[in-house]
């Protein structure tokens, strides 16, 4: 498998992986951030 392809099967898999997890951040983020603030761990972002 060329060199070329490898990157960019990877970079794609890496776009998909990051899009997700930006989606879910954007989703349920707001969630994430009041159980931190409960937990009087939210400063620690």
């Amino acid at each position: 498998m060329p060199t070329l392809v490898k990157f960019a099967l990877f970079g794609g898999i890496f776009l998909l992986v990051s899009a997700f997890a930006f989606r879910g951040w954007l989703d349920h983020g707001a969630d994430i951030f009041l159980a931190l603030a409960q937990n009087g761990m939210a400063w620690c972002l």
